[in-house]
């Protein structure tokens, strides 16, 4: 019987490359874009995290914000993409589940997911073309 042979991680073609390439740059500019965001309005933020219930708001938001410019700059330079993309991945889920699931915002339940796939992709592909590390 022959045996089938199966694309590694980061060895799906130019295609699937300059794909990567293409995820990384935009969600890494959104993550960038709303990192700086909950920042310049840390107060309405801070609002929305104590509405959530969760402990510590303050630091959720601060932890939140940092994770995602810092991550969004990772992305766009396709710096150690793949655990990035899994701690964007689980900051994605949080706020689906919280915010989304739990407030019905709609952010949470439209962008968010669509995040949260775009992570999973990246976990799948790795970095693609441009990138700073594999």
């Amino acid at each position: 019987m022959g045996s089938v042979k199966r694309r590694g991680p980061g060895r799906n073609g130019a295609a699937g490359a300059r794909t990567a390439f293409a995820i990384r740059l935009t969600a890494g500019a959104i993550f960038v874009a709303f990192g700086i965001g909950k920042f310049v309005a840390y107060d309405t933020e801070l609002a929305s995290f104590e509405s959530y219930g969760l402990p510590w708001p303050e630091g959720f938001v601060i932890a939140v914000s940092v994770i995602e410019v810092v991550g969004g700059l990772a992305l766009i330079l396709g710096l150690l993409t793949r655990p990035v993309a899994f701690v964007l991945a689980g900051n994605m889920a949080g706020a689906i589940v919280v915010s989304g699931i739990g407030e019905g915002e709609t952010i949470s339940l439209t962008l968010a997911p669509v995040l949260l796939v775009a992570m999973l992709v990246l976990l799948r592909i790795g970095p693609g073309e441009r990138a700073l590390s594999a």
